[in-house]
């Protein structure tokens, strides 16, 4: 990992960013799916994966939130340098980055309105490892999931409480070295 903000950007944006939104975009279709998401090298403790995130996500109007060991000045004059993007507190955040402990509690952030419900908070979960569950992880169904998926979640309650708000709710990104998965608020958690 890199500790100068003016590196570890996309050295071919245009090409790295298109490959990072496909590889986002295809594990937020199919919950449990695990990729490989590089091309940002963002500084330490933002994993590979997270990094390239929010590089391919963000812009100057995405309020980011650092939670925190992500709440440092490495990765803040990172953001501020490759994304622009301003750093805000939970309540305003369209994104949020850090381990599970760091963010929670998930009621602190937006969940979206009746008439709006796009305007919530997505989580960016750093995560010491994201390998494919088997069965001892969670079940997921619904969108996306032919029959059934499994993916190891920090506990079970607090995501069958965010479904339960479906159209409402928070989206959450499951992030760790160069790996990434995803689970949209419209994915049934067993």
């Amino acid at each position: 990992m890199q500790t100068n903000a003016l590196e570890g950007g996309f050295a071919q944006p245009a090409q790295q960013s298109a490959l990072a939104f496909r590889a986002i975009m295809d594990v937020l279709a199919r919950p449990g799916q695990i990729k490989d998401l590089s091309g940002a090298i963002p500084p330490l403790p933002l994993s590979i994966a997270a990094g390239t995130a929010l590089l391919t996500l963000c812009d100057t109007d995405t309020g980011v939130y650092l939670a925190g060991d992500a709440d440092c000045a490495a990765v803040r004059e990172w953001i501020a340098f490759h994304i622009g993007a301003p750093l805000v507190g939970p309540s305003h955040a369209d994104f949020a980055v850090g381990t599970w402990a760091a963010l929670v509690p998930i009621s602190a952030y937006p969940i979206g309105t009746a008439e709006y419900p796009d305007r919530s908070t997505t989580l960016i979960v750093e995560t010491d490892a994201l390998e494919a569950a088997g069965s001892k992880g969670a079940t997921l169904t619904g969108p996306g999931i032919q029959q059934t998926a499994q993916m190891h979640l920090p506990e079970v309650a607090v995501f069958q409480h965010n479904h339960a708000l479906f159209p409402l709710g928070l989206d959450f990104f499951f992030t760790s070295g160069s790996r990434i998965a995803a689970l949209p608020r419209s994915t049934e958690v067993r």
